[in-house]
């Protein structure tokens, strides 16, 4: 039978850890896309299509992925056929899923949610398609309601530094979980992209400042971290697509940046130099308000171009990058470290080859505080069985899985809360088959105590004040 009570917990240590210590924790879910203005405005989803497949600009390019590969047709992915041939669509992709994710993390929704038992096929689609539409209509099911149906207790979104955050605002005094903005400088930093000087003027037009060094972007950012940090912000988030480091003179930084802002063309070279230069100034005022630097390596974006043309960005056309990290990042942290500017730092990597060397590296640069630096959990691409044990597997082997931050869902959707259920079953099924091996201890309440650490405590600390 699908999703059993003990799905995934393979020994009886590790049905004891799941369903003694951790299956009713709270959830910090620090990293993901949730839309500030959906939560501030509480709306009920127009139904099942729209909550599950994609509404408000925004789609999830996982499930489009799949059905792409089943051949279904791009009106029923993304263009503007009937919401029920969409869905028929995706249950017929569901019955060939078996083995991926989003097979399980369907199934998971489907019973945590809407209290349906049913696996999802052609011809189960009909009666769980109107089942869940009229649940989706009722007030239990508006989006601060599927938040508090998973005692959400804090919600970190991903924010530009031009957001004024007032849904944030707003959202502070209105609901029992808190709402915080985390800091997403990617306009900043990308240099090289069209859309780089008209973000440039709107960053000026919000902190009133002549945008013309270095150092004055610098202070415009600083200015904003501030802003970010009085609404709660403890975390900072950096996509580093391509990693590589140069060091770079006030000077050129200033003259890389005038020309980029009069429209000239900068060359790759300038480029590190001044994404360099940038993620160095911010880690320094990331470490003097105590935040947490998130950094998300080797995506390959937008790889289809046709694809990227009709839809746009995160609609389902990238992959996993590969490329050397080890060398730019040490010589990055090793700046930092020696200007005492290394903030507490969580490195992701897309590419699962780059797990064992970033935590060996990691290692070098660790001191003064628990968990300092550490490896991100298994993202995008990797949060799958295999590779949510892979993770933890590295992160034990070389580290120390004790401290480690835990699940993220670096999710758009308001029902992707039982992926932190699938998480935690995956961590006590290795706990336990470790256990029960003669591999680690048997004290179950030792045990315990460090998976509930893993699924919750040790991501609630990155919000004490």
């Amino acid at each position: 039978m699908l999703l059993t009570e003990d799905f995934l917990l393979t020994t009886r240590t590790a049905r004891t850890l799941f369903h003694e210590y951790v299956a009713t924790l709270p959830i910090i879910d620090y990293h993901c896309h949730l839309v500030p203005q959906e939560i501030a405005e509480d709306r009920n989803f127009s139904g099942i299509v729209e909550a599950w497949l994609g509404g408000h600009g925004y789609g999830d390019h996982y499930k489009w992925r799949l059905m792409r590969a089943n051949g279904v047709p791009e009106s029923h992915i993304t263009g503007d056929a009937p919401d029920w041939e969409k869905f028929r669509a995706f249950a017929a992709t569901m019955e060939r899923a078996v083995g991926n994710p989003v097979y399980l993390w369907t199934h998971l929704e489907l019973r945590r949610i809407f209290g349906i038992e049913e696996d999802l096929t052609s011809d189960s689609a009909r009666s769980i398609f109107e089942r869940t539409n009229d649940l989706l209509a009722t007030p239990e099911f508006s989006r601060r309601s599927l938040i508090r149906r998973f005692d959400v207790e804090v919600v970190c979104t991903t924010d530009d530094p031009v957001d004024d955050l007032h849904y944030h605002r707003s959202l502070a005094a209105e609901t029992d979980f808190r709402v915080v903005p985390a800091f997403r400088p990617d306009h900043a930093l990308a240099i090289d992209r069209p859309g780089f000087q008209g973000w440039l003027t709107t960053l000026e037009e919000v902190t009133g400042a002549r945008l013309d060094t270095f150092a004055a972007l610098g202070d415009a950012l600083g200015s904003r971290i501030d802003y970010f940090h009085d609404l709660g912000a403890r975390m900072a988030d950096l996509a580093v697509d391509r990693v590589g480091y140069e060091d770079a003179t006030e000077a050129d930084l200033d003259a890389i940046l005038r020309r980029a802002r009069e429209g000239g063309p900068v060359t790759p070279a300038e480029v590190v130099r001044y994404r360099s230069g940038l993620i160095r100034d911010l880690a320094h005022r990331f470490r003097a308000k105590g935040w947490t630097m998130q950094m998300h390596l080797h995506a390959a974006r937008d790889l289809n171009r046709a694809g990227f043309a009709l839809h746009g960005a995160d609609t389902g056309f990238d992959a996993i990058g590969d490329g050397g990290v080890v060398e730019p990042l040490a010589r990055l942290f090793d700046a930092l470290d020696a200007e005492d500017g290394l903030p507490q730092t969580i490195v992701y990597s897309l590419n699962p080859t780059d797990w064992l060397p970033l935590t060996a590296l990691i290692g070098c640069f660790q001191g003064g505080t628990r968990q300092r630096l550490q490896l991100g959990a298994a993202w995008w691409f990797n949060d799958t069985v295999s590779g949510i044990r892979s993770q933890l597997e590295v992160m034990a082997e070389q580290s120390l899985v004790g401290n480690f931050i835990g699940m993220t869902t670096d999710s758009r959707s308001f029902l992707s809360y039982p992926r932190h259920e699938f998480f935690r079953r995956i961590l006590c099924q290795l706990l336990g088959e470790w256990s029960e091996r003669g591999q680690i201890t048997d004290d179950v309440a030792a045990l315990g105590a460090l998976a509930q650490d893993v699924s919750y405590h040790n991501a609630k600390a990155r919000f004490a004040d």
